[in-house]
């Protein structure tokens, strides 16, 4: 079974015992900060393990409960599964408990615990007028029908209480996609003595491996991961749902900043216009007009812009979804069904949230029309999610794509009859125009090879699949490849793969010297010199030597005895034919070196060749012809 990695939040009013609760279940203290030590709230995020098995490892976010500290909070909840809503008993719900209420339920979090907290300050019967209390305000939340659970962190009592349902919950619950394409959004930069520059950050889907290739976005700058973590401890790999540290090469700290997003592949869409669906909060206090001021929170992302309408002007209450678009200031890096929130600049306030229906928003016309065609885009023909379901995962079985789509199954395999889609190793869908996407980055790699090796017959098929493994699953990578193949596009020979019109050759400009170093070798006959000397008198390079020795095997002018002495092709051939004249099915050493005359520093590799080649066995102290 595949271990599952899962972050969890904690969240809620200011002094209601998050961190405290935190402290308790991992014995970590999550205020790093002076400033958090001293004024007793936390500012930063703070992190911590809670739990980890053979099966599970589960990770800890203590979200920022202050009003001022509302980004951070939003950064951190943005890439949690469950989360653990902490309710003081001597205070019950406030102010601040409910905004995080709102950001939770537009931020699509579907899991949730109820902590309880500092049970031990107020009398039994107190406690049951904080859970009716609380009951009320949870009502139409993602906590309505969460459990309660009463903890004190300094007695310790309900700790083990509330550990046991936060474990229990998740070993149900499914954990983020590990097999897409790796995105991090970053809440923390800083720099390591000795070490460079480190971002921070939980893994929203995908794997990252120690010194993979990775780009920041949406700066397009390339890094590597030189080193991982995972709560302070090396990691050769990390996955979705756990939180990371990875010392990056290639960039400074300066170059980087919270709200940049750490990805492996270029498939992910920048843009600076968003079309969304978005729910307003219920007592919102001041009207939302058109083109009004907004900020945006996505991923850990705050970016200015501004919400532009198609049906209204203004907006002050509204409970169902609203289709609009956010035109933004600065480039964000998005997809369809990310979560967001959006606040007021000034005064502050979190007036809603919802989630991306197209990173790629054009400009629309005012009217009903542009509703209409928001709410087809919004829903998603089945071809169109088939589609986008494909373009993410490259590869689906059927079984991921009915999970992936929402689509029975009948109504699937209607639409797979698209050519769009092909079917290949009988199981495995994928896009007919990323099979031609990948054939034409596979014929420039092959392309830019031959150009570079002229020699050689071409690049090797593993190592070719294994540099592009990273973005495409190998078996539809080895399937473009023997597609190519069959259709006369690529040509194989042997391991090696190579465009179809390639002929391996000797450069030009050292054809001549080729041509000599062979003439020079067929003239000393079966008394030759060693190798290397014919190289070093031709004037061949040692950086051209291996290449070109290679090559003349290949085209069978060379015929390696051993490291030292080599024939040339015609003259191995027509030693080989007079032995096996003057011999009968068998021979000695004795019989060929009579035949061929030839010293014991020829004869003994030249018999070895023919043992290799599959010409001749040995037997005792003869050796015997192979018929073939």
């Amino acid at each position: 079974m595949d271990k599952r990695y899962f972050t969890i939040g904690m969240a809620g009013h200011i002094d209601h015992g998050k961190t405290s609760l935190t402290k308790a279940l991992t014995n970590v203290d999550t205020d790093r900060l002076k400033e958090e030590k001293e004024r007793q709230i936390s500012i930063e995020l703070g992190f911590a393990p809670l739990y980890e098995d053979e099966e599970l490892q589960i990770s800890v976010i203590d979200v920022p409960g202050h009003e001022r500290f509302i980004r951070q909070m939003i950064a951190g909840v943005g890439g949690i599964d469950l989360v653990v809503l902490v309710v003081a008993a001597d205070e019950g719900v406030m102010p601040q408990t409910r905004e995080h209420l709102d950001i939770l339920g537009f931020l699509g979090i579907k899991k949730g615990i109820v902590a309880i907290t500092k049970i031990d300050r107020v009398e039994e019967e107190f406690i049951e007028l904080v859970k009716d209390d609380i009951y009320s305000e949870l009502e139409g939340t993602v906590f309505e029908e969460a459990p309660f659970v009463m903890v004190d962190s300094l007695s310790k009592r309900g700790i083990e209480e509330i550990r046991s349902l936060i474990i229990n919950t998740l070993k149900e619950q499914e954990m983020r996609d590990a097999k897409g394409a790796f995105r991090l959004p970053i809440d923390q930069v800083f720099t390591v003595k000795g070490q460079g520059t480190v971002v921070r950050g939980t893994v929203y889907e995908g794997s990252v491996e120690e010194g993979e290739a990775l780009t920041i976005m949406p700066k397009n700058i390339e890094v590597r991961a030189r080193q991982l973590q995972v709560h302070h401890k090396p990691a050769q790999k990390a996955y979705a749902g756990q939180r990371a540290a990875i010392n990056l090469s290639g960039i400074s700290r300066e170059e980087l900043e919270r709200g940049d997003v750490l990805v492996s592949s270029e498939h992910f869409i920048v843009t600076k216009t968003v079309d969304v669906a978005i729910r307003v909060v219920e007592d919102l206090e001041h009207i939302i007009k058109q083109r009004m001021p907004i900020k945006l929170h996505i991923g850990t992302a705050e970016v200015m812009g501004r919400i532009v309408f198609f049906d209204r002007n203004e907006l002050k209450e509204e409970n169902g979804e609203i289709l609009c678009q956010l035109r933004l200031e600065e480039e964000i890096l998005t997809k369809r069904g990310d979560r967001f929130i959006l606040r007021r600049p000034s005064p502050q306030e979190t007036i809603g949230g919802g989630w991306v229906i197209d990173p790629r928003g054009n400009k629309y016309r005012f009217g009903d029309q542009t509703i209409e065609e928001l709410e087809k885009k919004k829903e998603g023909s089945p071809k169109e999610r088939i589609s986008a379901a494909l373009y993410e995962a490259k590869s689906l079985q059927l079984s991921e794509l009915i999970k992936r789509t929402a689509l029975d199954e009948e109504l699937l395999r209607q639409h797979l009859q698209d050519e769009e889609f092909v079917l290949y190793n009988g199981k495995e869908y994928t896009l007919g125009s990323l099979i031609h996407a990948i054939e034409e980055d596979i014929y420039d790699r092959i392309q830019e090879f031959h150009l570079a090796n002229t020699m050689k017959a071409g690049l090797n098929k593993a190592e070719l699949l294994q540099s592009m493994q990273k973005r495409f699953p190998k078996s539809l990578l080895d399937y473009v490849v023997e597609n190519g193949i069959s259709r006369g596009v690529f040509a194989r020979k042997g391991q090696f793969v190579s465009l179809v019109n390639f002929t391996p050759h000797v450069p030009k400009n050292w054809q001549k010297r080729s041509e000599n170093l062979v003439e020079e070798l067929k003239k000393d006959g079966l008394q030759v010199r060693y190798l290397q000397e014919y190289f070093t008198k031709a004037g061949i390079p040692d950086n051209l030597t291996w290449d070109l020795r290679k090559f003349l095997e290949d085209e069978g002018l060379l015929v390696l005895l051993d490291e030292q002495f080599a024939y040339h092709g015609a003259i191995f051939e027509k030693a080989v034919a007079d032995l096996k004249k003057g011999t009968g099915s068998e021979f000695e050493v004795g019989d060929a070196k009579e035949i061929l005359g030839l010293s014991r520093k020829y004869m003994i590799p030249f018999l070895e060749r023919l043992d290799a080649n599959g010409l001749t066995k040995r037997a005792e102290n003869k050796r015997v012809w192979i018929e073939k």
